[in-house]
C-alpha cells in the first residue's frame, strides 16, 4: 500500500489544487447545483486555478494547508484546509503554531500579482441557492462557540484516487497535530466522507438533512457534523 507523503502546499500548487478540488466536488450532485446551467468541470478548473494563490495566502495567521502527493510520481492527489482557532496560532516559542503547514509567504508584489489573477476569475454562482447552507450554519457556529476546535475546513481527494486512504492520510495528519496543541477538531461532513471521520475516531453530535429539489436537484443534501475529542467516552 503507498505511503502517501502529506506536505505543506506553496502558492506554485494552485494549478494542481485546482484540478485535484475542482474534480472532487464535481462528483457531489448537490455541490454542482451552485453553478449556471451549462457550467463545465474544466471552466471550474481554469477560474479555481486563478484564485487559488490568492486563497492560500488570505488568513495565513489562523489557515493551513496540507497536500498529499504520490511519492512515485510527484503529482497532487489530495488537499485539505485547517483552520486554527483564535489565541492557538503562535507556539510557546513565538513561532506560529503548525507552522510546517504554513503557506510560504511571497513578496508584497507577488500578493498584489496573485490578488489580481483572483479577480480576474469568473465565479458567479447560480442564482437562488445561496442560502443554501444556512441551516448548516445555524448548527455549526454554536459549537465552535462552545470552545476552541480546529476546525477541518475542506477536505478533496480527486475521483481517480478514492478509496486509497489519501482522505484518511491527510485528517490523520491533523489528528496528530491536534493531539500535539491539545485541541479536539470539528468537521462538517458529507456523506462521501463519513467512512473516513468515523474510522478514525469522530464521532457524530448533529446532523442537517435538507432536500435539494429546492434547488432544482432530485436527493437530499446531508451535513454531519462531526468531533474528534482528545477525551474518549
Amino acid at each position: 500500500m503507498t505511503t502517501w507523503k502529506i506536505e505543506r502546499c506553496v502558492v506554485g500548487d494552485a494549478a494542481s489544487l485546482a484540478r485535484n478540488n475542482m474534480s472532487a466536488f464535481w462528483e457531489d450532485p448537490t455541490w454542482i447545483l451552485l453553478w449556471p446551467e451549462g457550467t463545465t468541470r474544466e471552466f471550474l478548473i481554469e477560474q479555481c486555478a486563478k484564485r487559488q494563490a490568492n486563497n492560500m495566502l488570505r488568513d495565513r495567521e489562523r489557515t493551513r494547508h496540507l497536500k498529499a502527493v504520490d511519492p512515485s510520481t510527484g503529482k497532487i492527489v489530495g488537499y485539505a484546509r485547517w483552520i486554527l482557532p483564535r489565541n492557538h496560532t503562535t507556539a510557546h516559542d513565538g513561532r506560529p503554531q503548525w507552522d510546517e503547514a504554513q503557506v510560504p509567504d511571497v513578496s508584497d508584489d507577488e500578493e498584489r500579482k496573485y490578488e489580481e489573477l483572483a479577480l480576474s476569475a469568473q465565479w458567479k454562482g447560480r442564482s437562488g441557492v445561496s442560502g443554501m447552507d444556512d441551516k448548516n450554519y445555524a448548527v455549526m457556529n454554536p459549537i465552535l462557540a462552545e470552545k476552541p476546535y480546529i476546525k477541518l475546513d475542506y477536505l478533496a481527494v480527486h475521483p481517480e484516487n478514492k478509496g486509497k486512504g489519501i482522505g484518511t492520510a491527510l485528517v490523520a495528519h491533523g489528528i496528530r497535530q491536534s493531539e500535539k496543541m491539545r485541541l479536539p477538531i470539528f468537521a462538517m461532513a458529507f456523506k462521501a466522507g463519513l467512512g473516513i471521520y468515523t474510522k478514525l475516531g469522530f464521532k457524530e453530535v448533529d446532523r442537517v438533512i435538507q432536500d435539494n429539489s429546492q434547488w432544482g436537484g432530485v436527493g437530499e443534501y446531508g451535513a454531519y457534523f462531526m468531533i474528534y475529542d482528545l477525551i474518549k467516552e
